[in-house]
């Protein structure tokens, strides 16, 4: 009873000294009633607890409730690849239409005329976009009805000439010129079912399917990019065939880079992995890009079952294939 009515006495004539403080003090000043400063403190905090209860903090809990609220809705969206069934393919890229080259598209087609594909796919850049490019363009050539014309016309010639064939239209980056341009420029027009590109470029008209989102097309085992999908930054490789191998670290054939190339590494578990690049069916030296390594091409891919592809990647000179 002494040592709690100094432990009283000590907390009336320190009322602002903690719990520690006061024991530390007690302890030394009478070390006989307090032999340990935990005893002191043991005996501080039942007195605070008793006659101070303002010394003592109360920490609230939380109102703890049966079920938590749900987690927010999520606006993400499913991102997988395409698989197109087909057994023999012809994929033409980066055809630039109305800058087209006219006899190394006329070669491709002739040839398309000869294979008779039961699948044509339009590997990006069908259209050029050129006045609606964010680049510095001459205004004398600029028309953009014109160059939607004359891709109607392209897609009205090839489903005549290929009335047996599946074609679908994979979006390049040319492409995907459209939907920012009218974000810039006019976004109330957005959500308007005509000017989405199947209605404006008449594909929808002749059943030609389009796939945007950068989405892989699988042919069998064989993935299919436009090519502007893949990671930037890298240093440019020997080829464009080696790219697509640095960046993907798989197979792969692309288009994008208007060259034909091809490049095989080997792992160390000897697998075989091959990527390919095509060539371009638009012109040559165009005014961006007077001085290129480009070249006129396409590819025919035949499908086995079970997945697996063998790659014909043709090159053209002069609307011949060499």
């Amino acid at each position: 009873m002494i040592a709690v009515e100094a432990a009283r006495q000590a907390a009336l004539k320190f009322p602002n000294h903690s719990a520690r403080a006061l024991a530390r003090l007690l302890h030394l000043t009478h070390p006989i009633l307090f032999h340990t400063q935990e005893y002191a403190r043991t005996v501080v905090r039942k007195v605070i607890g008793k006659n101070t209860g303002d010394r003592t903090k109360t920490v609230e809990k939380p109102d703890y409730i049966s079920e938590p609220p749900p987690i927010p809705a999520s606006k993400s969206k499913d991102w997988k690849p395409v698989t197109l069934e087909a057994k023999n393919v012809l994929i033409l890229s980066d055809i630039h239409i109305p800058y087209h080259d006219t006899p190394a598209l006329k070669c491709a087609l002739k040839y398309g005329d000869e294979i008779k594909p039961d699948l044509i796919l339009l590997n990006g850049d069908v259209v050029d976009f050129y006045t609606i490019s964010r680049y510095e363009t001459d205004p004398e050539e600029r028309d953009l009805k014109g160059e939607i014309e004359a891709v109607r016309q392209f897609f009205d010639h090839i489903r005549a000439r290929f009335r047996k064939s599946r074609i679908v239209f994979k979006l390049g980056n040319h492409d995907e010129r459209w939907w920012p341009f009218i974000w810039r420029k006019c976004p109330e027009l957005l959500g308007i079912d005509a000017l989405s590109l199947p209605s404006l470029l008449h594909a929808d008209k002749h059943g030609i399917e389009v796939i945007g989102d950068q989405r892989i097309i699988m042919l069998g085992k064989l993935p299919v990019l436009h090519g502007h999908e893949l990671p930037k930054g890298l240093t440019n490789p020997v080829n464009p065939a080696r790219g697509v191998f640095m960046r993907a670290l798989d197979r792969a054939l692309i288009g994008h880079h208007h060259r034909t190339s091809e490049h095989t590494e080997t792992t160390m578990m000897e697998r075989t992995i091959t990527c390919w690049s095509t060539g371009c069916l638009c012109e040559l030296h165009p005014a961006y890009a007077r001085i290129n390594r480009w070249n006129h091409g396409f590819a025919n891919v035949r499908i086995a079952a079970g997945g697996d592809f063998s790659v014909e990647n043709h090159r053209i000179k002069d609307g011949r294939i060499l």
